[in-house]
């Protein structure tokens, strides 16, 4: 019984920063924003949205009512979480209208937890296979205004669901995992941004790669030439370059061109979005299916997780023959539609979150075109409208 991601689907802001203008703002050279890593442009998270209705927004569209009745499991991974008890998993399953019989939990390793929700959902599928599960990543990225992280800052979520006979993806179910106590990254309590060693996070990242890759090749008697493509986790879109570049001498001349060519398809959104953390994975794969047109039912797919603290897996995954109707189609005409703000709209929509705080607190939503808005906070309770109920 095949096993897999069935329907892929994404959500962010309707507001980006342009990477070269922030540059210029911020007194860099635009190339070292759009070579030196990778971005183009970056989603501005409004406050009308958190990882609740990001996580919500990325869902809803994909799922039909026949997915409703058979979800039994909803997982949604994110470090950046709006309760240190409640899991978000519990607003995102109210919104989304799914049954109250369904097990709902939050999941967190920094940029790696998406993968250990998917993982538990296949398995969680393989038992019940006439069941569905909803796994998630959501998470807003943020540094801090000129701080050495903020270009690579970002936001949104990445919805997957995961059934038995999956139309876009079936996972093998081999894997070769490596988790480590690095402090390379992390965020603590009384933080709202995250803390992060850039220089030693990136070597920790490249040297993770190689080890679960050889690992893998090794356990499976395989080499690189047997992957159609390589994806990877994309904190910015050079972090996955450098990994790729760093095993594609063990390739043949062809097989590294194609493993190249494959890479730019792999992080073409992820250039116009920035960093997802838990979903930033997800959204390459995302953007690999959608504009490679070289892909074919069969091919082989390497994924690479990654979650600084730190953990990665590397796993793989065949491309099923009628992936493309699983998929979120209307994804590039969306991102083309969303709206460029200056530096200083977004650095003001960047303090305009909702303060972390016991009081009332209200937020402008008639700008924002989403389902799922938040309005504020009543009696220290975070207030979720959805429109198409309103």
């Amino acid at each position: 019984m095949k096993v897999g991601i069935d329907k892929l689907h994404f959500a962010t802001s309707h507001l980006y920063v342009d990477m070269a203008e922030l540059a210029t703002a911020r007194q860099a050279a635009p190339d070292k924003y759009l070579i030196g890593i990778g971005q183009s442009k970056m989603a501005v998270i409004p406050p009308s949205q958190d990882v609740v209705t990001l996580a919500a927004n990325a869902a809803a569209p994909m799922l039909t009512a026949e997915d409703i009745a058979a979800i039994d499991l909803v997982v949604v991974a994110t470090e950046s979480g709006i309760d240190n008890s409640k899991a978000t998993a519990i607003y995102v399953a109210r919104l989304l209208g799914l049954s109250k019989r369904v097990r709902t939990i939050e999941m967190k390793e920094a940029c790696y937890a998406a993968t250990a929700g998917l993982q538990l959902a296949a398995d969680h599928i393989r038992v019940h296979p006439t069941k569905k599960a909803l796994v998630i990543g959501s998470d807003i990225a943020r540094y801090g205004l000129h701080t050495p992280g903020e270009p690579t800052q970002g936001g949104g979520a990445v919805a997957m669901l995961v059934s038995a006979d999956p139309q876009v993806l079936a996972l093998d179910d081999d894997s070769v995992l490596l988790s480590e106590d690095i402090m390379d990254f992390w965020r603590p309590l009384y933080h709202t941004n995250a803390l992060v060693d850039g220089k030693y996070s990136s070597n920790i990242y490249i040297d993770y790669f190689q080890d679960v890759f050889q690992e893998y090749l090794q356990q499976q008697s395989m080499s690189i030439n047997d992957f159609t493509a390589l994806t990877f986790h994309l904190p910015y879109t050079k972090m996955g370059l450098k990994a790729l570049r760093s095993v594609l001498p063990s390739a043949d001349s062809a097989q590294q061109n194609r493993l190249l060519a494959h890479f730019e398809n792999n992080r073409y959104f992820s250039r116009q979005v920035g960093n997802l953390y838990t979903g930033s994975l997800y959204l390459g794969v995302l953007s690999l299916l959608l504009n490679d047109a070289n892909l074919k039912a069969n091919d082989l797919i390497g994924l690479f997780s990654y979650g600084s603290g730190a953990e990665g897996e590397f796993y793989t995954a065949r491309l099923q023959p009628d992936y493309q109707t699983g998929l979120d189609l209307g994804l590039p005409q969306r991102l083309a539609r969303r709206q460029r703000v200056d530096v200083a709209t977004y650095e003001t929509l960047f303090k305009q979150q909702l303060q972390l705080n016991a009081t009332d607190q209200q937020i402008e939503t008639a700008n924002d075109p989403h389902r799922f808005v938040l309005t504020g906070q009543l009696n220290e309770q975070r207030q979720y409208l959805d429109r198409q109920q309103s």
